[in-house]
């Protein structure tokens, strides 16, 4: 029996939509066709985040409650009228991914379970100099969305001072994003650099909310991750529906929005309505690509006043100025890993199994000291929690042992 499926007109091509039924997100009862539906509804305002940029596919194949795995390569049997440019990564090797130009491509993309839409900074014509500089507003644990919002208004006045122009949008999360076209003139580590200079900047007139500081027990409040402008790295789009409970969508917003926004007013289901009704908050991004010079500038009198380069993501190689790649806690502070697990809620009975054996240090734990991160494996992320120890006397600190569970993503590889 041939499976289920439904047409889409997308600017004069029809696109196949199979299993439209499948239940992508269970919360709202939201299927794959309303998915494909709504990016339909927000194409033009969708590819004005993406259009012809690599492109790195998100599969949530089994819905937004599942796991995705990523795909860098494009489908080997993917239609002729799919476009595709070979990227070089930081890794050395190569890949043919994805180029979106048109509607119907994205709504081809959208059939393959990609609920966000994950382009690169460069477009397809060049891929050594990025035209969009990204400021990632990420708040820690317990960090309200007020302090976000304030964040983001620094970032705004940094920007402006520094002849740049900014749009705000929300993550579709818990965090907001700005984003800035730069003219085609710099390199990664250019644009990298000016972003590490926003985010020091904003730390230096709010040191009570905001931080540029990359390892997690030194953050507080909201982490600028300047390190989402190094090569490879990717950020999800205006538009793009995230994988939460009520099909939150990553919205832009006018400035004088920021102040008072909810990110919760934006869903599958409210944002078409708010694009027919008020258009893109973000439609005039593209005629607005600015000069990095200032922002270089400032970077080097952060050199001068002792600011070298901050530490990078650990799949690049080490950089010429860059500080150690070793956590404080590592020569300071007790650091453990507890539990590494292919899945998240794995990982956190791992922690609760670990807070069970060590009653004492548990009690002891403040919430900035448990640590929780996404890592990227092969092709899907895992879980690896850390115990910040510092706050435990030394005399009662347990021995750091056996993660549980102790998952490996490499082990199938070496084996």
């Amino acid at each position: 029996m041939p499976k289920a499926q439904t047409v889409i007109e997308a600017a004069g091509r029809e696109v196949v939509i199979t299993n439209p039924d499948k239940i992508f997100f269970p919360a709202t009862g939201y299927t794959k066709l309303d998915l494909a539906k709504y990016y339909a509804a927000v194409a033009d305002g969708a590819l004005r985040g993406i259009a012809a940029r690599p492109f790195v596919l998100k599969r949530y194949v089994n819905g937004a409650d599942h796991e995705p795995f990523f795909q860098k390569r494009a489908p080997e049997n993917h239609p002729d009228w799919i476009e595709t440019v070979e990227l070089r990564f930081p890794s050395g090797r190569t890949a043919h991914e994805i180029v979106i130009r048109t509607p119907a491509q994205l709504l081809w993309v959208v059939n393959l379970g990609c609920i966000d839409l994950n382009p690169h900074p460069v477009r397809a014509d060049d891929l050594d100099h990025p035209d969009e500089l990204r400021v990632d507003l990420d708040p820690g644990p317990g960090v309200s969305f007020d302090d976000v919002r304030r964040v983001a208004l620094i970032v705004r006045d940094v920007l402006d001072e520094n002849a740049l122009v900014g749009w705000p949008k929300t993550s579709g999360s818990r965090g907001i994003h700005v984003n800035v076209r730069v003219e085609r003139r710099w390199t990664f580590d250019q644009v990298r650099r000016g972003a590490l200079a926003v985010a020091r900047e904003v730390e230096r007139r709010a040191p009570e909310i905001a931080t540029s500081k990359w390892w997690k027990e030194e953050r507080h409040g909201v982490f600028l991750d300047y390190n989402q402008n190094a090569k490879d790295r990717t950020v999800a789009s205006a538009w793009s529906v995230r994988p939460t409970p009520d099909a939150r969508v990553s919205m832009p917003l006018e400035w004088d929005e920021v102040a008072d926004c909810d990110p919760a007013a934006f869903t599958l289901v409210t944002a078409p309505k708010r694009f027919a009704k008020r258009g893109d908050a973000s439609e005039g991004i593209d005629a607005a690509a600015g000069s990095l010079t200032k922002l270089l500038e400032l970077s080097a009198k952060q050199e001068k006043e002792g600011l070298a380069d901050a530490p990078w993501p650990p799949n690049y190689k080490k950089q010429k100025g860059e500080p150690p790649r070793v956590a404080p806690s590592r020569q300071k502070q007790p650091l453990i890993t507890v539990a590494k697990a292919q899945h998240k809620e794995d990982a956190l009975a791992g922690l609760e199994r670990w807070k069970k054996r060590h009653p004492k240090a548990a009690a002891k734990l403040e919430v900035d000291d448990v640590l929780v991160d996404s890592m990227r494996g092969r092709s899907s992320t895992w879980t690896r929690i850390r115990v910040n120890l510092h706050h435990v006397p030394e005399r009662e600190r347990p021995l750091e042992e056996e993660p549980d569970p102790d998952y490996d993503p490499w082990r199938s590889s070496r084996a």
